[in-house]
């Protein structure tokens, strides 16, 4: 099958699905999807702003593949074209090769091999955190009960990762001179300052929890601004952090936790400006739960069981709708997002060898 999913990924790399800009319309990398799909009913959704997702159906599934399209953008220190994949030695290399057209190229390839129920879920909208290709998915009456989501874990079922949520806190002050007695307590810096060293400590103190070989909260101030200059009392300020729980963690109650952090009145505003659920989704009285009939599911499948991981998914999404849900896929993360990205081709034959062997029934 190595030929097979090479020539397929040589063809999806050639499509330009950099994200931003996410350029992506309808046709192109869908129009070569469809191609390669005879016999699949095929379901091409455009969600505005270059999110478009393609729905592959062939028989009566209950298990659903998904696989994202886009792919970063790519740089100035890739050392030869990143549209055009390059095969040295054991290596594919090409943006997106890794994460993860990879393995749309596997399932492709399974697909044409095989003759069993197959399902699978083309989607664009990963790389810039907008997920609503799968949430348009999920709100419908899709009727599958299980979900593998493809991101680079070394063809291992990963059956549990971090939720990430991030947030902008903008803090009020009164502005004066720096001479004045109350400058400390006054300034929307300083109240941003001791906001930020006391939410680290907070965190420091999550350091005991585990959940699924995960171990404590994972936290970063990843911006601060504000102030007008050093001699003059700054009236407002602002900072971005994000936290990343643990499937056993409430993100609604560590933001609670935060924001509580705050002197009376020091915050003029808390925003959350993005989540994404652990997976599995669930809570603490759910998620061991959902990973234990993840762990079932993949051990039916013959899959090896690799370790949870802490970057986020979309997995968590199809977990907390209620799907059956591992992250598995060809390729190693840390090869993903770089110049000169590339996945180890016998990682992509063993994808696209599991998938045919799921699938069943020979063409």
């Amino acid at each position: 099958m190595r030929e097979a999913v090479l020539a397929h990924l040589e063809a999806l790399v050639g499509f330009d699905t950099r994200n931003p800009p996410r350029a992506i319309g309808t046709g192109g990398i869908f129009d070569y999807l469809r191609e390669h799909l005879p016999g699949f009913r095929i379901e091409v959704t455009d969600h505005g702003a270059g999110a478009v997702s393609m729905l592959a159906v062939r028989g009566e599934p209950a298990r659903v593949f998904n696989v994202h399209l886009d792919t970063v953008p790519s740089s100035e220190a890739w050392t030869a074209d990143p549209l055009r994949l390059r095969i040295e030695g054991d290596r594919a290399i090409g943006l997106g090769a890794c994460d993860i057209k990879g393995a749309a190229a596997g399932l492709v390839a399974a697909a044409a091999v095989t003759s069993g129920d197959a399902a699978f879920l083309f989607s664009t909208d990963e790389e810039a955190n907008d997920a609503r290709c799968i949430r348009a998915f999920l709100a419908g009456d899709h009727g599958f009960r299980e979900a593998i989501v493809a991101e680079p874990t070394h063809c291992e079922a990963v059956l549990a990762h971090r939720g990430i949520s991030s947030a902008l806190v903008r803090f009020r002050g009164q502005a004066g001179h720096a001479s004045v007695a109350d400058a400390l307590e006054a300034s929307a810096v300083h109240r941003a300052m001791r906001w930020g060293a006391a939410a680290l400590d907070l965190v420091q103190g999550e350091a005991h929890q585990r959940f699924g070989g995960l171990t404590g909260l994972r936290f970063n101030i990843g911006t601060m601004a504000g102030g007008i200059k050093g001699n003059v009392i700054a009236p407002s300020a602002e900072l971005r952090f994000n936290f990343r729980p643990l499937p056993s963690m409430s993100t609604d109650g560590l933001h609670a936790r935060l924001q509580a952090l705050a002197d009376d009145g020091a915050i003029d505003s808390y925003t959350e400006t993005f989540r994404g659920p652990a997976l599995p989704a669930g809570g603490l009285d759910g998620a061991e739960r959902a990973r234990l009939a993840a762990r079932d599911l993949a051990d039916a499948l013959d899959l090896p069981i690799g370790n949870a991981v802490d970057f986020w998914t979309e997995a968590s999404l199809f977990s907390e709708a209620g799907l059956t849900t591992f992250v598995y896929g060809p390729g190693d993360i840390a090869q993903a997002h770089t110049a000169d990205e590339w996945v180890e081709i016998a990682q992509l034959e063993r994808y696209a060898g599991s998938v045919a062997r799921i699938l069943g029934a020979a063409a």
